[in-house]
């Protein structure tokens, strides 16, 4: 078993890690601190598909451990970040000694995460592009949420943000984004040509404005973004 076989392997490892710490500091309600391992877990999930491609060591096994190891870090983190918002939000009915279970519900984007990563391994038709939102950028929007709230001084962002059923609707929104027959754009680029790429490039740049002008709360936006841009490119490509 050479070296250079198990760098892929590796690196998902790591993923896996940075999801384990995420999750530490998610269950503490340390949001800004679980963002930036999530963050650092998508970013290592990109490149040990990128070395197993570049040393041609692609195999079964860092298949199943690519998905094992997102399903922490894009799946359960996201889920426990959301039940973290539904339970420190109000409005919710009081059931006295009976533990109120609609916090419980942020677990739906845990279980619709799992769905979808399961899928992904046996659809061949996710090889050049994604079919629904994938597991990464849902986390990435989830996770942005307590930080939109706690840094962006605005009542209607907390008072939206702080409403339970807001949040209800939000995660379920998730789970069928996760797991909806809509085609999406790859960011992966396989030619060097800005012509072939002019759309990922675009939408690379436009990210990064909306990052810089709009810090934690650009997030989002640029995954409604990148969805609103799928979706406008297949109406476009289908007339």
């Amino acid at each position: 078993m050479t070296i250079k076989k198990q760098v892929p392997n590796t690196i998902t490892l790591l993923n896996l890690f940075c999801g384990c710490i995420a999750m530490v500091f998610a269950l503490n309600k340390e949001f800004e601190m679980a963002f930036y391992f999530v963050s650092l877990g998508i970013f290592l999930d990109f490149f040990d598909g990128f070395f197993a491609r570049l040393f041609h060591v692609s195999s079964p096994l860092g298949l199943q451990l690519d998905s094992l190891a997102d399903m922490v870090t894009s799946g359960v983190v996201p889920g426990i970040v959301m039940y973290q918002l539904m339970g420190s939000s109000s409005g919710y009915p009081k059931l006295g000694w009976i533990v109120e279970p609609f916090p419980f519900v942020g677990f739906f984007i845990t279980l619709g995460s799992c769905y979808r990563l399961a899928n992904f391994n046996i659809d061949t038709r996710q090889t050049d592009s994604f079919i629904g939102l994938p597991t990464p950028a849902n986390a990435l929007f989830i996770l942005s949420l307590p930080l939109v709230l706690r840094n962006l001084d605005s009542f209607f962002v907390l008072e939206l943000l702080t409403n339970p059923f807001v949040l209800i609707g939000i995660t379920l929104l998730s789970v069928y984004m996760l797991n909806a027959e809509i085609p999406l754009f790859s960011l992966k680029i396989k030619q060097m040509s800005i012509k072939k790429n002019a759309l990922q490039i675009g939408f690379l740049l436009s990210s990064v404005v909306l990052i810089a002008s709009f810090q934690y709360a650009g997030i989002p936006l640029v995954i409604v973004l990148y969805v609103l841009l799928s979706v406008i490119t297949n109406v476009l490509a289908s007339k």
